[in-house]
């Protein structure tokens, strides 16, 4: 049976140390590529660590393909994959090479051999596979962390910011292989041009969703609002 293919939050509220930070968010996510935009400190962030079970609602209800966020926790973080703004607070192990194989730990050893070595070349890493990762460039990170979820072949990837650090040749390729996937992808990001590629957009200001649609017109709306 095909896996549901959609993203429920219902009148969803976060608190976190006594400060609001998202208030009665409600949308249903069934485009393959959704972006979020907003201001620094509108809920982006928090908005995408939902999608993941990272931060759990403190109101309401989030289902991601048919999966409480928080009931369901262990398999939601099994099917999302989640790239950071910062690929130093997602890369774990020294090396490309080790780093790519423990997101397949589990697996027969020869299949992981086999998988990192394709992945490895596909990301332009391959020449880099038994480096100290702490030497690779922004970029080379960036495409690192990004390999390392999706090796795993996850049914819905959130990027949080994930070109922010980069130049402008990373920023197109990070971008490019996001919106190539297979994946039902989120995308927060402050690259208006990229977010314009999606399907559909979302808007958030000060904690709450205040618009979304056709990434154009909300593109427009923000623009509007911070002129």
């Amino acid at each position: 049976m095909e896996r549901q293919r959609s993203v429920s939050v219902e009148r969803v509220g976060v608190e976190i140390d006594g400060r609001t930070i998202l208030t009665d968010v409600s949308v249903e996510l069934t485009a393959a590529r959704t972006a979020v935009i907003g201001a620094n400190g509108s809920g982006k962030s928090t908005f995408a660590r939902l999608l993941n079970g990272l931060t759990a609602p403190t109101a309401g209800r989030v289902r991601v393909h048919g999966l409480d966020s928080v009931r369901d926790r262990s398999e939601v973080r099994r099917r999302v994959g989640f790239v950071f703004t910062d690929p130093d607070a997602q890369i774990l192990m020294p090396t490309p090479a080790e780093d790519l194989a423990l997101s397949l730990r589990g697996r027969p050893k020869a299949e992981v051999a086999a998988k990192v070595v394709e992945t490895l070349a596909e990301h332009g890493l391959s020449a880099h596979a038994d480096v100290p990762a702490s030497t690779l460039s922004g970029g080379q990170k960036q495409m690192l962390a990004l390999a390392s979820v999706l090796i795993t072949e996850p049914d819905l990837v959130v990027a949080d910011e994930p070109t922010t650090l980069l130049d402008l040749a990373h920023t197109r390729r990070v971008g490019e292989l996001l919106l190539s996937q297979p994946a039902q992808v989120v995308l927060v990001t402050h690259d208006l041009e990229l977010a314009a590629r999606c399907d559909v957009a979302l808007l958030f200001e000060a904690g709450r969703l205040v618009r979304q649609g056709e990434p154009a017109e909300v593109i427009d709306a923000y623009r509007r609002g911070c002129a």
